[in-house]
Order: C-alpha cells, then structure tokens, then sequence
C-alpha cells in the first residue's frame, strides 16, 4: 500500500478531537515531540501563509526548519517538509509504516489526523531539525499537535466562525479553543480579532502570565513591499512581499514579530535573513495567478466568510472598473455557503458551479439555488458535472476568471494542471 491508501484507509474514523490518542502514540515512539523546538500556530485564516513565511526565514538563517500544515493541495507530502522540501513517497510510506505499527495495541484507533501528526513528529525528530513550524489542524485546545508544553511561542493569526459545529457556535467559543494552544510563560503572538476574541484571548493570556505581542499590520510601500514597525517602533524592516492581498501585510507581520521573540531568546537571525526569507516564500493556492488554456486566472481556498470577503477586497482592487467576474465555485457541505457566496458575488458576475471530487460538496444545484436568491442580477448562474467543463465555458468571457470555495478545489486544479504539464 503506498501512503496515499494507508491513510485513506483511516478516513473513515471522522474527526474526534482528544489528546489521548496522540499522547498515547507518541509515547510508543520515545515522545519525538519532546525532541524538537517548536512555534505553534492556530487561527481560522493565514496560518498556512505565516507558516511559509517563517519556514523561509529560518530556512535562509541557516536553521534545519520542519513545517507541518494542512491540508494538502496536490499530495500528502506537502504537509510534511524540511527547508521547504516535502519529504518523498517513499520516507512517508515507511514512516506511516512505524506509526502504524505502533498502534496495534491500541483499545482505540487514532484519527488519520493524529497518524500524519505523529510521522510528522518523528520526522522531524530523527531528521534532526533545529526548529518546526506547526500548524494546527482544527481548534487547538484538542487538536493533536497541542502536545507541547514548552513552545518557543504560540501564534493566533485571526479568529472568525468556522467549524461552528464542533468548536462551538460563537467566535467567543471559538476563541476558547484556540487559546488553548497558549502555554504557561511561553510569548504569545496574537493577530487582529473581533472584540469578543480578543476578550476571551487576554483573559487566557493573563491566567498563563505569557508575554504577549499584539501585532499590528505591515504598512503598504506599494511595488509589493511593506514595512514592519514593532509595537515600540524600535525596530523597522522594509521587505519585499511575494504573497497577494492585503492580509499578507498582517500574516508577514505576525511572522516578523515572532521572529524578534527568536532574537530575544538567542536564535541567530539576522535583518538579511528576514528580508530575503520573506522575498523567497511561496505558498501554493492562496490568490495564486495561474493559466488555464493561456488565459489568465486567479486561485484562492476562499472556504470561509473571512477569506471570502479578502478574495472579492482583492478582486475589486485588481478590477478597478468593477467588470463582472466569472467564478468557479465549489464548496464542502460543511461549509457556511450562505455567508460565502454573499461575500463574493456582485451585479453582473457569472457563476459556474461544480462538486469537488472525493469530498462531501454542496451539490452544485443547490448552490445555484442559494446563489439566485443571494444575487438574483447574476449574469449566468449555471451548474457543470466536472472543474475543467466549468473552466472551459469560463475563460470563453474575457473577464477575470476565479477558482475558489474550498483548498480541495484548488488542490484539483493544481492535480489537472500539472497532469496535464507532464502528458505534454
């Protein structure tokens, strides 16, 4: 079985959050967890970018720098990379191997969550990196990769509703998880959030007594460089931004900020490496501009009402005019579909609605319905069996063309494309 079967085989066991299981597992592995320095990240929006950011930054100031994200794009070894390299096939399906191995005598199976987790745990732990970026995977208070008691600092990127169903049904409850992968003493790096967020993280952060930075964006130079200012303005850094869209000037800023806790605990990196780690970092499938049949288009996950509303922020800034845009949307049952599409859709625009292979969609009949009710001075409004369909009638419009509504989306476009990049 090769990587890609092995997990598939632990699908079916869902989401059950829980630190138990993970704790269990990674004891059976000699607690790899404990071997490795690491900044934890949780947030509903700009967690993979912040991530990016910091793997290039420690990768271009000489560190061996593990990151763990999820989910995948394209395959399972983009979660799992070392200096900004996945590990291959074959190192994953040996590792998920040992894992698996490890659980045989388990009363309770782990989640596929908890299984790539440990592979990444162990990975990083025998490949003998000097730092990892970890990225939560839902939450945080009971997200598996919440096993550390002593992370060098603790990142909140941003705080909206999403998984309502299982983290709670208020972005206050939602705070609550996320503030739970704060740790005693350890510095917290917070974001900008939503009043009732901030309440509920300020609180976490007193009862923990941990020094806390609040961060505030990066200013716009234009020419796609921004600006860092600390908080007491003693330190400033002009960089070059490669990442689109306005809420790059906060997730690099996050970045930045959580660097200058590195400094002050003793790491080695110096303003060269923050300028030019910043300018080299790539993040696939986030207001990504690509072609398709040499047209050009636009990918961004947009899975959520947050990052719903930064897409069409960044769309109308492109599109200074207002002409209408054609969308390619699909989007997962679970999802807030209601609150996405109104974020997106204008006057005007086409739709061109698809399901998202492999994965539990709104059906794309639905979605029209929803749509026609939300925007009923659509242009087009129209269902397609399949991505490249939709894609073909899109680009036919000389409009901009977006794909977007989920990552697995995006993912299958990335897959498409690059098939069809090797039958050429």
């Amino acid at each position: 079985m090769n990587a890609e079967s092995i997990l598939k085989s632990y699908q079916h066991f869902g989401i059950h959050l829980g630190l138990e299981r993970i704790k269990q597992l990674l004891g059976k592995l000699d607690n790899p967890h404990k071997q490795v320095p690491i900044i934890h990240i949780a947030g509903t929006n700009g967690k993979g970018s912040v991530c990016a950011y910091l793997s290039s930054v420690l990768t271009e100031a000489g560190y061996r720098v593990g990151r763990y994200t999820s989910p995948h794009l394209i395959d399972w070894t983009e979660r799992i990379c070392i200096n900004q390299k996945p590990i291959s096939p074959t190192e994953l399906q040996a590792y998920l191997q040992r894992v698996i191995a490890a659980t045989q005598d388990d009363t309770e199976t782990p989640t596929q969550f908890e299984i790539i987790t440990a592979v990444a745990w162990l990975y990083f732990a025998e490949q003998k990196t000097d730092i990892a970026v970890i990225e939560t995977g839902l939450g945080g208070r009971l997200d598996a990769t919440n096993v550390c008691e002593n992370p060098l600092a603790s990142i909140i990127t941003s705080i909206s509703l999403e998984h309502w169903q299982i983290l709670g049904p208020t972005v206050a409850d939602i705070a609550r998880e996320k503030a739970g992968i704060l740790k005693s003493k350890s510095p917290a790096i917070i974001g900008e959030l939503p009043e009732d967020a901030r309440i509920v993280i300020e609180k976490r952060i007193q009862e923990l007594d941990c020094p806390a930075t609040w961060v505030k964006p990066a200013i716009d130079l234009g020419q796609g460089f921004a600006e860092y200012q600390s908080n007491q303005n003693t330190v400033t850094i002009k960089y070059e931004l490669p990442l689109l869209g306005k809420i790059q000037l906060m997730n690099s800023a996050m970045a930045i900020a959580t660097i200058q806790t590195l400094q002050n605990q003793g790491w080695k990196i110096s303003q060269t490496a923050i300028k030019n780690g910043i300018a080299k970092t790539q993040w696939l499938g986030r207001l990504q501009q690509t072609t398709w049949k040499n047209r050009q288009i636009l990918i961004d996950g947009a899975h959520n009402p947050a990052a719903a509303i930064a897409l069409r922020e960044y769309v109308d800034d492109l599109n200074i005019s207002q002409p209408p845009i054609n969308w390619v949307i699909g989007i997962l049952a679970t999802k807030d579909c209601d609150d996405i599409l109104k974020a997106l859709l204008k006057k005007g625009d086409r739709l061109y609605l698809v399901p998202i292979p492999d994965q539990n969609s709104t059906s794309p009949a639905e979605l029209a319905a929803l749509a026609q009710i939300i925007c009923p001075e659509l242009t087009l409004c129209q269902t397609f069996p399949d991505l490249t369909t939709a894609l073909d009638n899109a680009v036919v419009e000389n409009n901009l063309t977006v794909i977007c509504g989920s990552l697995y989306l995006v993912g299958h476009f990335l897959k498409i494309q690059t098939s069809r990049i090797h039958q050429r």
